[in-house]
């Protein structure tokens, strides 16, 4: 099976990932318990699910503006050839800023999308005019600024 073949998910298996999705530190017992298996089979799936790389890792998710990054921006980033080259460079260099959360290769009028998260308008005009357009390849940036946050998800639909 390849990286991204999809997994054959059964029922117990979704309901491991729901209840992980909502609440990582559960323990094996309890995520047993509320799914409805004993522990060691739960313990199995759920190594199972690692294993497979259907579970990838766990996380604490952190609230951004209780940590001082308030600013949100969207920034979608024109390159001036599209070739592998070109394309390579910009993602090796672009996975190196710790302020872009989120960067994906785009269809339509835009190379690449990109979520930047810093503290200020001051510290985004700093990575946009000496380090974002420092890339080679950037030829045009547009950006966005959220408002405010309507939907925020981090448990997938499974």
């Amino acid at each position: 099976m390849s990286n991204n073949a999809p997994y054959f998910l059964d029922t117990f298996d979704h309901a491991i990932l729901a209840q992980l999705q909502d609440d990582g530190r559960i323990t094996n017992q309890e995520l047993a318990e509320r799914i409805g298996l004993t522990a060691s089979p739960c313990l199995r799936r759920t190594k199972r699910l690692e294993q497979s790389g259907v579970i990838e890792r766990y996380v604490a998710l952190v609230d951004p503006v209780k940590v001082g990054l308030a600013v949100n921006a969207f920034v979608r980033v024109r390159l001036d050839s599209q070739d592998d080259s070109t394309l390579t460079t910009f993602e090796a260099t672009i996975g190196d800023f710790p302020e872009v959360m989120q960067c994906y290769l785009m269809t339509g009028d835009a190379d690449y999308q990109l979520l930047v998260l810093v503290r200020s308008l001051a510290e985004f005009e700093e990575f946009l005019r000496f380090r974002l357009t420092k890339v080679p390849g950037v030829e045009q940036v547009t950006t966005g600024f959220a408002l405010r946050s309507v939907v925020s998800r981090t448990r997938l639909p499974v």
